[in-house]
């Protein structure tokens, strides 16, 4: 069965945050995001997710994780393609990510790599920045 895409509910944060601890992401402050956070369901439940923090014009893209047995079905590309559509149904016109482990993934959606520097201040005071993820994470950008 091919997974639906479909936004997250509430009732979703328990598996999404055992998808994240599964995947070593962090946790951090995805309880506010729910409302733009999407989920893939499959009969046994949530087997993905991809969060959007969203701050005016830009926004954060998070937490895209996938259960370790659908890896490689091209399940991450289809939650990442929609979380980018989501953010521009929202008026994002800049996306932004952190990444330690995914930075060959991401450019095939158009994001290349920039410095912390470059990134909107408001974006800077998220968890992601300011805590949850180490300097060392590669920073990218996306403009819609």
């Amino acid at each position: 069965m091919t997974p639906d895409i479909t936004p997250a509910a509430p009732a979703d944060l328990p598996a999404i945050l055992e998808l994240l601890a599964a995947s070593k992401l962090p946790p951090a402050g995805i309880e506010r995001h729910v409302a733009s956070t999407l989920v893939a369901r499959a009969d046994s439940g949530v087997v993905g997710t991809a969060a959007l923090e969203l701050y005016g014009t830009a926004a954060l893209l998070r937490s895209v994780a996938v259960a370790t047995r659908l890896r490689g079905l091209g399940l991450g590309a289809a939650l990442t393609g929609a979380a980018l559509d989501l953010a521009r149904r929202r008026g994002v016109s800049t996306v932004y990510l952190l990444t330690e482990t995914a930075g060959r993934f991401f450019p095939k959606f158009g994001f290349a790599e920039i410095t912390r520097a470059q990134v909107d201040p408001v974006v800077l005071e998220s968890p992601e920045f300011t805590t949850a993820c180490p300097k060392s994470a590669l920073v990218m950008v996306k403009q819609l």
